[in-house]
């Protein structure tokens, strides 16, 4: 029998540490100003505004974590960092760390809580409002929430519009579209597409902003709704991407018999999500993310792929008065 060690279960108990540094280090937004110029202990400090007693612990902190590089004494951006954290780069996905700075790192301080009483862990925790309502309370904040989801899903987001087959359709919607980088992705890769954003009356201006700059308006469009009290606009494939796991059961059957009432014969309903594999005990990140949502919503979850495609074939055989089956697919 090898030795046991006990250094996996001491790393990931004090895994904070690498997070708050990590997520210090872009609210200081050292990653851009290491973008704009390298440069030695002295320099960076003044520059993001770090005092001297903890400046160099904290550098090569992120020396060691490989987040920087340090040649000579002068500090850079890794190849990883240069690319995904500088937000003078499209490539820029530090928006979700933002978020998790702002608003999931003081939340998930009381999971013990949440795992008590079955209650989300934020200010609005005993009143039916979910937390969309304080998400979208100032502009500042929704700008920020759709940093954070164009940065969490972008690269998910360019997998869909690569992957599905899109030659064999006209037009999609994209449900709780945010700041529109799914579509302006798929509208960008396949010109015979038209596509809708739908989403909530105040997410508009941040939609619109980014398909004018990527010259998409005569073919992406922003549809104002609420999906729950709105029926959904009409198109070939219907895409809802991390939008059932903030809801319960029934309100994640609502969602579901909503997409199959708009489709057309033949249309497709595409979810997306951080699955949990089926087994519930390999992709952590899966089994986290359900976790999040216990600390974040009234009564969201994640789920596995075989649970959401039960859920489709369910909804298609439950709906009264129909005989034909209008393709719910899980991609």
């Amino acid at each position: 029998m090898s030795e046991l060690s006990p250094d996996r279960i001491i790393e990931t108990g004090l895994a904070f540490w690498t997070s708050k540094v990590l997520l210090s280090a872009l609210e200081l937004d050292l990653f851009s100003e290491l973008g704009q110029q390298p440069g030695n202990l002295d320099e960076i400090s003044q520059r993001v505004g770090l005092h001297a007693r903890g400046a160099e612990d904290f550098l090569d902190s992120l020396v060691a974590l490989r987040f920087l590089d340090r040649i000579d004494g002068v500090y850079q951006n890794t190849p990883e960092t240069a690319c995904f954290l500088d937000r003078n780069r499209s490539s820029y996905i530090g928006g979700i760390l933002e978020h998790a700075n702002i608003e999931l790192y003081p939340v998930w301080e009381k999971l013990t809580s949440a795992l008590k009483t079955g209650k989300p862990q934020h200010a609005i925790q005993d009143t039916e409002n979910d937390i969309f309502f304080s998400l979208y309370e100032s502009d500042e904040k929704i700008a920020q929430f759709m940093r954070a989801m164009s940065g969490y899903s972008h690269a998910s987001n360019s997998c869909i519009a690569r992957q599905f087959p899109w030659s064999e359709y006209q037009s999609f919607v994209d449900v709780g579209a945010a700041g529109g980088d799914l579509a302006v992705q798929i509208a960008s890769t396949h010109p015979h597409l038209n596509g809708i954003g739908f989403d909530l009356e105040e997410v508009a201006p941040c939609f619109q902003k980014n398909i004018a700059s990527n010259q998409l308006g005569e073919r992406l469009c922003f549809v104002a709704g609420d999906f729950f009290c709105d029926p959904l606009p009409e198109a070939d494939v219907i895409i809802m991407g991390h939008i059932l796991h903030d809801w319960d059961m029934e309100k994640k059957r609502l969602l579901l018999r909503k997409a199959y009432e708009a489709l057309p014969a033949g249309g497709v309903l595409v979810v997306y999500e951080s699955l949990i594999d089926d087994d519930r005990c390999e992709n952590s990140f899966g089994l986290l993310m359900s976790l999040n949502m216990l600390v974040r919503t009234q009564g969201g979850f994640d789920f596995t792929g075989s649970d959401c495609c039960l859920w489709m074939k369910r909804q298609v055989f439950e709906m009264p008065g129909l005989s034909t089956c209008r393709g719910l697919t899980q991609w």
